[in-house]
């Protein structure tokens, strides 16, 4: 199965990838993402990459609130 679906979130700063996996390794280790090689630091936001449109809405869910 491939990773179909992308999600796009606000998040800022620095170090945004090793944030985003260790945030879904507590609370979303069962939503299976791929995400991308690197993020420049003024990006503003991060897109992943799933495999369903329920993973997406799961995904929304959990991160609703979130400041990472």
């Amino acid at each position: 199965m491939t990773f179909k679906y992308t999600f796009t979130f606000p998040i800022s700063g620095p170090n945004k990838l090793p944030r985003f996996k260790a945030w879904a390794a507590e609370h979303a280790a069962e939503i299976p993402v791929s995400l991308p090689p690197q993020v420049p630091a003024k990006n503003e936001t991060l897109t992943v990459r799933l495999k369903s449109v329920e993973d997406r809405q799961t995904l929304t869910t959990r991160l609703a609130g979130v400041a990472l």
